[in-house]
C-alpha cells in the first residue's frame, strides 16, 4: 500500500512540475487576457462611442415600387428597404450573391457605390466631433481586421483612436475597427492560441494546451490529497 501511494505521489508530482514549466506561460496569458477582455466594455471595443452603423431616420411613407419590377426576373436571396444617405432605397441581394441599390421609389438601379459615396456613408455615421480627415480606399483582400464581404470600401479617419470604417458595395457599415478594438483583439489571439487569423478557438494548440491545463489540475489535487496532514486526514475519516 505505502508503495503504491509513493509512486503516486512521486508520478504526480513529477506530472504536476512539468506540465507547470509547459503551460505556465499559457495559462498566466489565459489569465491576463480574459482579465484584460473583461474590463473592456464591449459597446467601446466596437466603437459604437464613434461610430453610428446604422441610419436612424425613419422610411417615409410613400409608394415604392414593387419588387417584381425591380427584381426583373432575378432569382433574389434577399431584399429590404432601408435608407441611404436619407434616400430610400431597396438594397437586393442575388442567388449568385450580388449586392444591388434601387430607388426604392421609381425602381432605378443605383451606381455603384464608389469613393465619394463611401466617404460621405462613413462621415455621416462618425460621431466625434469635430469630424477628422478621412482617406477613403479599396480593399479587395480580407485581413486579421477585415473578414467581412469583398471588395469593400475602407474610410480611415484621422483621429486619436486610429478608426477604420469598412463600407460594403451595397452602402452598409460591415466594421468598425479602432485602437480600443485591435488592442482586444490581441488579446483574444493570445486567448484562443490563433495567432494567425484570430478567430479559430479550435486549434490544436488550444486543445492540447486545455488538456495540459485539466491533468495540471488532476495532479495538483493528487498532490494535495497525500499531502494533506495526516491527523487531520484521520480526523475526517473518523
Amino acid at each position: 500500500m505505502r508503495s503504491t501511494r509513493m509512486r503516486l505521489h512521486i508520478g504526480a508530482s513529477r506530472l504536476h512540475r512539468w506540465l507547470a514549466l509547459i503551460i505556465g506561460v499559457q495559462l498566466l496569458l489565459w489569465f491576463t487576457s480574459g482579465l484584460v477582455m473583461s474590463l473592456l466594455p464591449i459597446e467601446r471595443v466596437r466603437g459604437e462611442h464613434l461610430v453610428e452603423r446604422e441610419d436612424g431616420g425613419v422610411l417615409p411613407a410613400q409608394d415604392y415600387a414593387p419588387l417584381d419590377r425591380i427584381a426583373a426576373g432575378t432569382p433574389l436571396r434577399s431584399a429590404r428597404h432601408r435608407l441611404l444617405l436619407g434616400r430610400p432605397v431597396v438594397e437586393i441581394e442575388t442567388a449568385s450573391g450580388e449586392l444591388r441599390l434601387h430607388d426604392a421609389a421609381t425602381g432605378d438601379r443605383l451606381p455603384a457605390i464608389d469613393a465619394t459615396t463611401a466617404s460621405r456613408i462613413a462621415s455621416a455615421a462618425y460621431r466625434g466631433r469635430p469630424a477628422p480627415a478621412v482617406a477613403v480606399a479599396r480593399v479587395t483582400t480580407g485581413s486579421t481586421e477585415y473578414k467581412g464581404r469583398l471588395p469593400a470600401w475602407q474610410a480611415a479617419f484621422a483621429d486619436g483612436e486610429a478608426t477604420r470604417i469598412y463600407i460594403d458595395d451595397a452602402g452598409r457599415i460591415a466594421a468598425v475597427r479602432t485602437g480600443t478594438w485591435r488592442f482586444y483583439d490581441f488579446f483574444w489571439a493570445l486567448h484562443i492560441m490563433d495567432w494567425s487569423e484570430h478567430e479559430d478557438f479550435n486549434t490544436p494548440w488550444l486543445k492540447a494546451f486545455a488538456i495540459g491545463g485539466l491533468l495540471l489540475a488532476i495532479a495538483g489535487t493528487i498532490l494535495l490529497y497525500l499531502r494533506w496532514p495526516r491527523k487531520r486526514r484521520r480526523r475526517a475519516e473518523g
